[in-house]
């Protein structure tokens, strides 16, 4: 993840949100990050932001207001917003929400492990490819 950017988590759950947050810190991703508990507070948030977009946006599906199939597509649709890598974490194996998903523009779709172990495993992988992965600047 680039360090000199933020992280939106958009994450209804606070346990989970503690979950990443700790995840992060074991894991030594140092980025701020600000969290959202559904799209409509996601949305708020990045177009009220006068500083640059978060390096990624980690998304679950299944919030109350906005779920993260109606965030990913008003967000897409947003010319400012578009082009922020969006990652479901979720706990939704369904196809259904693959499939919408993929459609409206994720980088990538996650299931949330229940084992904490797996769960560092599966951020550490995020973790390593955002690292790499060559964003575009501004």
């Amino acid at each position: 993840m680039r360090p000199d950017r933020s992280i939106l988590l958009v994450e209804d759950d606070q346990v989970d949100v503690m979950t990443v947050k700790r995840a992060f810190k074991e894991l030594g991703i140092n980025n701020p990050v600000h969290h959202a508990a559904n799209g409509e507070e996601a949305l708020t948030f990045l177009r009220g932001q006068k500083n640059q977009p978060p390096c990624i946006i980690l998304l679950d599906l299944n919030m109350p207001i906005m779920n993260g199939i109606e965030f990913l597509k008003e967000a897409k649709q947003d010319e400012t917003l578009k082009m922020i890598p969006v990652v479901v974490l979720t706990t939704s194996q369904g196809d259904i929400d693959k499939v919408e998903s993929f459609k409206n523009g994720v980088a990538g779709y996650m299931i949330k492990p229940v084992d904490y172990n797996k769960f560092l495993d599966l951020v550490g992988v995020v973790k390593s490819y955002w690292s790499t992965s060559e964003l575009p600047s501004g």
